[in-house]
């Protein structure tokens, strides 16, 4: 090793805790063991012996075309313009330490060279990739980390062959991660477009570090494994076929605000309960925050996040925590615009007032809206819904439902404490309506104060 080489090599293995050194430096010779003869290199075959069990072959292949490129005196790939064609004799022990210290403990920076290198057709090529290349690697690395999921056991409960199509959720994600992407007016992205793509979307790096410590078995006690998917609980799964697959479950999960990490359970379900929006409204009352899922008729695939738990009645509720999305035929998330407060809408029996669940926009003109008779809905939103910012999310403005599901996502709300007030009951309770229509025109509800006593229970 030359003296060069050695010092960034030495730096790359500062990184890690002195008893995590050991740990990387042995991957090495645990590589190696995975070939049929041991030498001074790794070669394709044993990379392929290690990994191919949790990544495609394409994917094990973008990982040894990127080791083998880097130049341990530079410590960058070829693809920064600075060094040289992959090796067809291996990769070194010099090599391998410098690529597991910058996928595993990397800046962006850093990583930004690995993943244009690994996104590249051939090794040594232009300085530049393509954002259709960078797609087919997100496309790689996303099925990989699925495989790792499945084949570690860590599906925290759900259940793949009971969700949608996984190889379509992996094309979803892959375009929604590259659509941020920010290339040139030609359309390509150099090292600096990447490093600024890698250090907003942190789902890049996540990923790239869990293919690199799960593939090749890179134990380090400072960095558990993430946790990718939420955890499921009291699913009938024999009986449900769940509008998500793994990769959308993969995106949808982090978008959710920070504490709301509570099992998710299943609260309503066409295919179980039936097309009923009173079953509906009692699956989702004292439930906490929930996530709704709409497919149409045309297969779009779409809904919203309640930060609260829903109540019947005629106002807006919900604050700026909620959020709509799309699922297929596009993976995206649509937050609030602060324009107004018209998160989250839910009525039922009422004269004056529209019935149903409506979250963003406003009456007859709602971002999502499903009607009291539960089979039709609309996405009125030209050019935008107000509140969220989202586009028509529906195939077609007024919809027909196909299915729908509504998963409780947080912690169900704490029962009140007391008993003060608990039994009484105003005219307003009564007819909310009145309630909504005083609040509407700004009278005040003298009323409020004066409840009169509930009904004996027998």
């Amino acid at each position: 090793m030359g003296n060069a080489e050695s010092v960034v090599v030495q730096k790359r293995l500062a990184r890690f805790r002195p008893e995590e050194r050991p740990v990387v430096e042995g991957v090495f010779d645990k590589l190696q063991g995975a070939g049929a003869t041991a030498g001074k290199t790794i070669t394709l075959e044993m990379l392929q012996s290690s990994v191919g069990s949790m990544a495609t072959d394409s994917m094990v292949r973008r990982v040894y075309q990127c080791m083998s490129s880097i130049d341990p005196g530079l410590a960058a790939p070829a693809a920064s313009g600075k060094a040289r064609h992959a090796s067809p004799s291996g990769v070194s022990r010099e090599q391998l330490i410098v690529f597991l210290a910058d996928t595993l403990r990397g800046t962006a920076e850093e990583r930004a060279p690995l993943v244009m290198a690994m996104s590249q057709h051939a090794a040594g090529a232009a300085a530049v990739v393509t954002c259709e290349q960078v797609v087919e690697f997100l496309q790689d690395l996303v099925s990989a980390v699925v495989q790792i999921l499945v084949h570690r056991g860590r599906l925290q409960g759900w259940k793949p062959e009971r969700m949608g199509d996984v190889s379509l959720g992996v094309k979803l994600l892959a375009e929604q991660m590259c659509s941020e992407l920010k290339p040139s007016d030609e359309g390509a992205c150099d090292v600096s477009c990447l490093e600024d793509w890698i250090f907003r979307v942190q789902q890049v790096s996540q990923y790239l570090e869990l293919l690199v410590a799960e593939g090749l078995s890179v134990s380090l006690s400072g960095r558990p494994a993430p946790t990718l998917l939420p955890p499921c609980r009291e699913t009938p799964w024999n009986e449900l076929k769940c509008l998500l697959d793994l990769p959308s479950l993969m995106f949808l999960a982090p978008q959710l605000p920070d504490g709301y990490s509570a099992p998710w359970r299943l609260v309503f379900s066409t295919r179980l309960h039936g097309e009923s929006f009173t079953r509906m409204v009692a699956g989702l009352m004292k439930r906490g925050p929930t996530l709704l899922l709409i497919r149409d008729t045309k297969g779009h695939v779409f809904g919203g996040f309640a930060s609260h738990t829903w109540e019947v009645k005629p106002q807006f509720q919900g604050d700026s925590r909620c959020f709509l999305f799309t699922v297929s035929p596009k993976l995206r998330v649509y937050t609030a615009t602060g324009y107004n407060q018209h998160f989250m809408y839910l009525n039922q029996n009422q004269q004056t007032m529209p019935n149903g669940l409506g979250m963003g926009g406003q009456h007859g003109y709602f971002g999502l809206w499903l009607d009291s008779d539960f089979g039709h809905g609309h996405s009125r939103a030209r050019p935008k819904c107000t509140t969220y910012g989202s586009p028509q999310l529906s195939g077609d403005e007024d919809f027909t439902l196909d299915s729908m599901e509504v998963w409780a996502v947080g912690k169900p709300p704490e029962p009140e404490e007391g008993e003060e007030g608990r039994g009484k009951k105003s005219i307003l309770d009564v007819d909310p309506e009145a309630q909504a229509l005083m609040e509407i025109t700004g009278k005040t509800m003298h009323s409020q104060g004066l409840r009169e006593p509930e009904d004996d229970q027998e």
